[in-house]
């Protein structure tokens, strides 16, 4: 099988623990031959660990004639120029969220992808979450009925760190809802096939002593008319966090813990009516239900992505995790910051 060579620049971080050993190395379909950081000592060590060549330079990772993708991992406010050096490379890139900082530059980037006929992919790997894309299903399936509510919920601890490039605005453009709020967004829009329309939130930094908000909460609606509820906080412990997710609809619903995340894996249970008979005069019904636990085998959600987007390549098919879904996630935060100040319900007008 024919096997897509990878390049990964910011090679620590998320790229070392997760990415590459999770998802580049046992891919069917993929294979990394170089990785690249600012930081030797970290360049190096993730070169030797995964047995490839490393560089500190990234143009010289990105003109190596064989890398043919590049994944990059690093902060946020990199991705522009990283991701604009590689699509005039004519080489492909997946580029961690947030796509870019500004939603005109991430315009730049896609239009220029589409130019050089070469693919560009977001990070949102917690839509390839098996259990997520079965309730995406069963939404689809009418089997939850019309959707009127959902909620989505990642939240960690998080405090100060010296140097943290997500806890300084100008480097990662926000704290906990740019970080985690994103991937709630972007995951209930996978879900429930509707894209949020409007946008009320509120944050602030209650806990942490750094310059981004550690508390956020964000009221959405969609176009289908549903409204959606995203908690995302640095302010709150890890295991109380439960990272939740529910989906509401005329039919039933269904309650998920851990499938928002880094996990492959996730428990789920759908509470579905099958016949009602209505009210009565005492405002009493007969109701047929049923609790059902979604059974669904795992697979790593950094694995599936990169097999995704190297399948993408590879056979010449659309990207699950397009870079246009990524611009249009990222005027959400936007739309999300500006109501944070302007205290209003704020429009969002990309598609």
């Amino acid at each position: 099988m024919r096997k897509l060579k990878w390049g990964v620049i910011g090679s620590g971080g998320i790229a070392f623990r997760r990415t590459i050993p999770e998802g580049i190395i046992p891919a069917s379909n993929a294979e990394l031959v170089a990785v690249c950081d600012v930081n030797e000592d970290l360049a190096r060590k993730s070169g030797e660990k995964f047995g490839v060549r490393f560089y500190t330079e990234e143009d010289a990772l990105i003109n190596a004639p064989d890398v043919e993708s590049v994944y990059i991992a690093t902060p946020a406010y990199l991705h522009f120029k990283q991701a604009e050096k590689v699509l005039k490379a004519k080489k492909h890139a997946l580029v961690e969220k947030p796509i870019t900082l500004k939603v005109e530059e991430g315009k730049k980037i896609v239009s220029l992808a589409k130019r050089n006929r070469v693919k560009i992919g977001v990070d949102f790997m917690m839509r390839f979450n098996t259990i997520n894309q079965k309730i995406k299903e069963m939404v689809l399936n009418g089997e939850l009925g019309k959707i009127v509510m959902a909620r989505a919920q990642l939240s960690c601890w998080y405090p100060p760190i010296k140097g943290a490039w997500r806890q300084i605005p100008k480097l990662g453009g926000g704290g906990s809802f740019i970080d985690m709020g994103c991937h709630c967004m972007d995951l209930l829009e996978f879900i429930i096939g509707s894209r949020i329309k409007e946008i009320i939130c509120m944050g602030d930094t209650l806990v942490h002593k750094y310059p981004v908000e550690d508390t956020s909460v964000a009221l959405a609606r969609f176009q289908n008319g549903a409204i959606g509820i995203i908690d995302s906080c640095f302010s709150i412990p890890d295991n109380s966090s439960k990272n939740i997710l529910e989906i509401y609809g005329s039919k039933g619903s269904v309650i998920a813990m851990g499938t928002i995340g880094q996990s492959p894996d996730g428990t789920a249970t759908a509470y579905l009516e099958t016949s009602t008979k209505g009210y009565d005069a005492q405002q009493t019904r007969q109701i047929t239900s049923t609790s059902t636990k979604i059974e669904v085998k795992p697979y790593n959600t950094y694995r599936a992505q990169i097999e995704n987007f190297s399948s993408s390549v590879l056979e010449d098919k659309d990207v699950l995790n397009s870079g246009e879904d990524g611009v249009r996630n990222q005027a959400l935060v936007i739309a999300a910051y500006k109501s944070i100040k302007t205290k209003k319900v704020e429009k969002v007008l990309i598609k």
